[in-house]
Formats: structure tokens, sequence, C-alpha cells
């Protein structure tokens, strides 16, 4: 999927990147009305083009007819946390939602801390595994009680599995570094590197914020007027829909259907409920008038007085004595 990041800024948009895409793969799964990746993997060619409806081969072309399972491994989750401590909320939004949809998260630290391992990350993490720590105290903080300290060290862990209640030792197994580079050669020829160009794209957030970001600041999306107009022409308030029309990211997409519902265009979000379309085209094209102000001249002909006064229904005349101004 991606190179090996050592930039913690980088890890941090990394994993940003990976929400946002979890958040795509739930939209994805709303629309085809499955519940997980296995769901929507089973189903066949004229079950997607049923549920999806595209409209031309591009559009049919853009959607995803398979979803890879995908891996994140933190290597150093201290390092991680001190760096950036806003990274804890994608982590544990990734650990919550994010296997269903066929991602999933491996946190590794050699500081078992209480402000590195927190009690959020712990309990959205269904299976632990703790080798040879420093104290009583490190135990309870990976596996919930003690027992961790008293291991023997070379490979000797206890694991915590979602299936049982009851914490169970294992064995590991040294794995040296001339195997793992022999195991990575033949994978490559097997199956050569396949890279995500939009992970490849990501970069650590910056001051300046993001240029993508279509939006933020109370700013229109440059690309709002189209979106509006393949949602009314379509009736589907659908975030994925828009990504296929319109080639951009789940994230921007989402910000322009955001900012219908904040302009009256969309109904509000409820839940897996599709938005419904509240406008039509003539609708749409009658509130691009009023924006552009070109309106204004016919906005007095709407109102029910006339206020001429040359009409006979217009102001009287001035009374003998009266002084307007």
């Amino acid at each position: 999927m991606c190179p090996v990041i050592t930039e913690m800024g980088k890890a941090a948009a990394i994993l940003e990147w990976a929400v946002g895409k979890m958040e795509e793969r739930y939209e994805l799964l709303r629309e085809a009305g499955v519940r997980d990746i296995r769901g929507y993997n089973d189903l066949t060619e004229e079950e997607l083009r049923e549920a999806f409806e595209p409209s031309n081969d591009v559009e049919w072309a853009k959607l995803p007819k398979k979803l890879p399972y995908m891996v994140f491994v933190i290597d150093e989750l201290a390092d991680l946390m001190m760096t950036n401590k806003e990274v804890e909320h994608s982590i544990v939004r990734i650990a919550q939602k994010a296997r269903a949809v066929g991602m999933h998260l491996i946190l590794a630290t050699q500081r078992p801390q209480a402000n590195v391992v927190t009690g959020l990350i712990k309990s959205n993490m269904p299976c632990r595994v703790s080798f040879k720590v420093a104290s009583g105290m490190d135990s309870r903080i990976v596996l919930d009680q003690k027992g961790a300290e008293l291991l023997l060290g070379m490979g000797d862990m206890m694991i915590v599995t979602p299936d049982s209640t009851e914490i169970r030792r294992g064995q590991g197994t040294l794995v040296t570094d001339r195997e793992t580079r022999q195991v990575a050669k033949f994978l490559k020829t097997v199956a050569g590197p396949t890279f995500e160009r939009s992970l490849l794209q990501v970069k650590a957030p910056s001051s300046g914020g993001d240029a993508d970001a279509g939006g933020e600041g109370g700013e229109r999306d440059p690309l709002f007027d189209q979106a509006v107009e393949i949602m009314i022409e379509t009736g589907r308030g659908s975030v994925s829909l828009l990504q296929r029309r319109m080639a951009i990211g789940y994230s921007r997409a989402s910000r322009l259907v955001d900012q219908m519902g904040l302009a009256g265009i969309l109904s509000d979000h409820k839940g897996s409920v599709a938005r419904e379309v509240l406008i039509t085209l003539e609708d749409w094209h009658r509130m691009k008038r009023l924006e552009d102000g070109l309106d204004a001249s016919n906005a007095a002909e709407d109102l029910d007085g006339d206020f001429g006064d040359d009409d006979a229904g217009g102001v009287p005349a001035e009374l003998p004595g009266e002084h307007r101004y």
C-alpha cells in the first residue's frame, strides 16, 4: 500500500487518511445494502449495477468491484503519541469501526504507560499481547492484571483474545532479519508491491492548512455548483456518487454533501439512510440567480404593493402643509 513512514507528522496524516477511507467504505456498504466487507465482496456484477446504478462506463469503472483488506502497523506508539496527541482520536476511531470494512490496526510499544496505552485505546483493541515487562503496573496497563512481569523473556508472552475471558500463555518464534528479507524477496517475486496513489500523496499537516480543504472557513467548494446538479439529476444525496462522478476524494465529497445540507438542498443526515434531495433543477437555478444578485431588480415586482407616484394605487401626493423628507 505504502512505503514505510518514519516521519511522525506524516504518520498522523496517514491515520487521518485511514479514517476517511473507513468512512468511504461504510458509504459503499450502505449503498450496496450489505453489513461488512465479506458481503460486499460476495456481490456479483449484476448486483453491484443494481445497487449503484452507474450512469455510464466511466462511473462503472471507478466503482470498486472488490474491497481489499488493509493492515496498518505502528511500530512504536509512544513516539507517535508524544509527537501528536490528537493521533489518539484517529486510532480509537479505526479500532472501533474499521474491522467491519476490512481495515485492521496493529500497535506496538516498548513503553506500556498509561499516557501511551490509554484507556480508550486499550478498550477498543480486542486482542492484546504482552511480553516480559518491568513491573506489575505495566502488566495491568496491557492485560488488566499482573503476571507479565514474571515472564521469562525470549518470546515468552501472555495473550488476551476476544473469544476468551482467560489470559493464555504462548511462545513467540524468533525471526531473524535475514529470514525476514528472504520472505519479503519471495513475496515480491509472487506479486510485486502495489502502492495506493492517494497514500503516496499524503503530506504532513502544516500551519497553512490543506489546499484541498474546499469549504473550510465558510467558503463554498469551487465544485459546489457541479455537485448540486449531479445530486438533483440523480435524486441521490450520496458521497460515493460524487466521488465517482467528479473523481475526488472522500473528504472533499463529504464536505460538499455537508455544504448542500447547510444550504437546504439535501435533507439532514439520518444514519444509514441516504439524504433526500429537497429541490428541483428550477429551484436551484432560481437560488443561483438570487445569490448572484440578478433578481434584485425583479424583487420589487414580486411585492404586493406598488409605490410608483404615477399610478392610481401609488403613494398619494404631498398634502398642503406636509413636508416629506
